[in-house]
């Protein structure tokens, strides 16, 4: 008998379904057909919006369920192509490091308003009368409220791969390609999906603004459940503001089901430290791919394309990373780079300062500036009540991977609520009981960004090794002993990163919190968010750009003086291996 007769049965076997591929092609099909028709639309002429504006019906809530998902996952597909070239780049380069970070502090900084207030005329422009161009405004948008965090947690990851891990590499002479796909991405996977979790949530806060979108006298409106929430803040309508949140609701467990809940089960295995089979996470989306037959067989082929890419011996561009002090040529390259830095900065800095003494004066910054620390103390104040709710939290549930699967759409679901529909709760207090804005609607700032806290400790904890919880209980370290000595240290670096996109989160929000309305009904705190939303409002792009500027300036050396040092120490004393 030839190979081919052996053969040729097994893989007709191979390829006849079963019952799990018919359920999987209908659920496959089915995702196809909605992506098809959702994005018909998106090539209409853009009068069409005004043709038929967006409607308080709430028949009309699944088809800007499925608008408003197909654009945040559009997103996220971005974020996670941005994380991985980003993050490698500052993760591998010291020279690319000292621009990219700093930087990456300033992207998360800067406002969602202000990336509409620069970007929507400029995508409205490149498909003229289009709404495809008023899509990616929305897509751009939600994509500024999703990357940073992600992009963060990749390079915490890659930075603190364990040393044995690293020399194993070298041992096996992996080339740099080989050793990023087989190495970096696979220990950064955990907690990456985890941020990658809490970015589609952050979608979902920032989404109001993304959808319905007033720059000056340019106002564009899509459909969408921002643009519906928005819609029914300004009616004044309580009912159709509950099927906005029972409409999340059901989005969000969806696409947990879905997608991250298989995500999630799926990257246990790149886990340092395995755990025992009966705690790990389980999907039923994936068992039921796992099961299939056909469909099982059809992806071969991809995975083995996969394989080999991941393979190939490609000689990535080497990184400059002598360590300095190492001899002349080292220090007078770095010499040259900083120059080089230094002069980019100047010349940045010089064109925005001729671009504002045009029309403001120095009162004008001095007033932005006072406007920003009101907003610091409040951001100080709010994430460090947050670090002391959700660390213990993030801790308990990320010990106890079964309890954590259970609470998982629940967290999502409570880091999605978007701060806009609080609105009524808070205005209505504040104004019954003659209650001082600035300090009422300060919880607003949180309510969003509270939650990156508590998914990174969640990573950090599912992640920390069982190896280390077995010695801590033979020497019987109990109590404070134990969280200071065991596990605070442990998580230490996704804490950090936690904190520092919460603390970028929070100055975001605040052009949301500190602007809060009900209807005719309209409360403003002092703050920096409150001057950038008024000057959006209004279209008076030199003091957006002040604001913009001065709460870059603030976050940046907020997080040299205080996060970065407190990373460098995580990563320098805390580091596994």
């Amino acid at each position: 008998m030839t190979l081919q007769e052996i053969l040729t049965p097994r893989l007709g076997q191979a390829l006849r379904p079963n019952i799990w591929d018919a359920v999987a092609l209908i659920l496959v099909i089915g995702a196809m057909v909605l992506i098809v028709y959702g994005g018909e639309e998106t090539t209409l002429p853009l009068s069409t919006l005004d043709v038929t504006p967006v409607s308080l019906d709430p028949a009309n809530l699944p088809h800007y369920a499925l608008r408003t998902t197909m654009r945040m996952l559009l997103a996220i597909v971005c974020s996670i192509i941005f994380t991985f070239v980003y993050a490698a780049l500052a993760a591998k380069s010291r020279r690319a490091e000292m621009v990219l970070i700093p930087l990456l502090d300033i992207l998360q900084s800067v406002p969602i308003l202000g990336f509409l207030t620069f970007t929507v005329v400029f995508f409205l422009n490149l498909f003229p009368g289009n709404v495809f161009g008023a899509e990616l405004a929305c897509v751009f948008a939600i994509f500024t409220s999703q990357a940073w965090n992600m992009t963060f947690s990749m390079y915490q990851s890659i930075r603190n791969v364990p040393k044995d891990l690293e020399e194993a590499s070298q041992s096996f002479h992996l080339s740099g390609w080989q050793r990023f796909w087989r190495l970096d991405v696979p220990f950064a996977m955990p907690g990456l999906i985890w941020n990658t979790m809490m970015s589609m949530s952050g979608g979902w806060f920032f989404v109001v603004a993304s959808e319905a979108i007033t720059v000056g006298s340019t106002t564009v409106t899509l459909p969408g459940i921002g643009s519906y929430v928005a819609l029914a803040i300004e009616k004044q309508n309580l009912r159709a503001i509950g099927y906005a949140v029972l409409t999340m609701l059901l989005v969000i467990i969806v696409y947990d089901q879905l997608l991250f809940r298989p995500l999630v089960a799926w990257a246990d295995k790149f886990r340092f430290e395995q755990i025992a089979s009966g705690d790990a996470p389980e999907s039923w989306m994936l068992d039921l791919f796992r099961r299939t037959r056909a469909l099982r067989s059809l992806t071969y082929p991809f995975a083995a394309l996969t394989k080999a890419v991941s393979n190939l011996q490609v000689a990535l561009p080497a990184f400059p990373r002598v360590p300095a002090g190492k001899g002349p040529p080292s220090r007078i390259a770095d010499a040259i780079w900083l120059a080089l830095i230094a002069v980019s900065t100047g010349y940045a800095g010089w064109r925005a300062y001729s671009y504002l003494s045009a029309t403001l004066g120095p009162g004008d910054v001095f007033s932005a500036l006072g406007y920003g620390f009101v907003t610091l103390a409040r951001v100080i104040v709010l994430v460090a009540l947050a670090t002391l709710i959700w660390v213990p939290v993030g801790v308990w549930v990320g010990l106890r991977p079964k309890f954590a699967e259970r609470i998982q759409p629940l967290a999502q679901f409570l880091a999605a609520f978007p701060a806009n529909l609080a609105f009524p709760v808070f205005v209505v207090i504040i104004v019954r009981y003659d209650l001082n804005p600035n300090i009422w609607l300060s919880p607003l700032m949180i309510l969003g960004t509270q939650w990156y806290i508590l998914f990174n400790v969640i990573a950090g904890a599912s992640a920390f090794p069982s190896d280390l919880r077995e010695a801590a209980g033979s020497f019987h370290l109990k109590g404070w002993r134990w969280w200071i000595k065991v596990i605070l240290p442990g998580i230490f670096p996704y804490y950090i990163t936690g904190a520092i996109t919460a603390s970028g989160g929070s100055w975001n929000a605040s052009i949301v919190a500190e602007v809060a309305s009900w209807g005719n009904i309209h409360l403003t705190a002092t703050g920096l968010g409150a001057y950038i939303a008024r000057a959006t409002e209004a279209g008076d792009f030199p003091r957006v750009v002040l604001g913009i500027a001065v709460m870059c300036m603030l976050v940046t050396l907020f997080n040299r003086l205080l996060w970065r040092p407190l990373y460098a120490f995580g990563e320098r004393r805390l580091r596994l291996g």
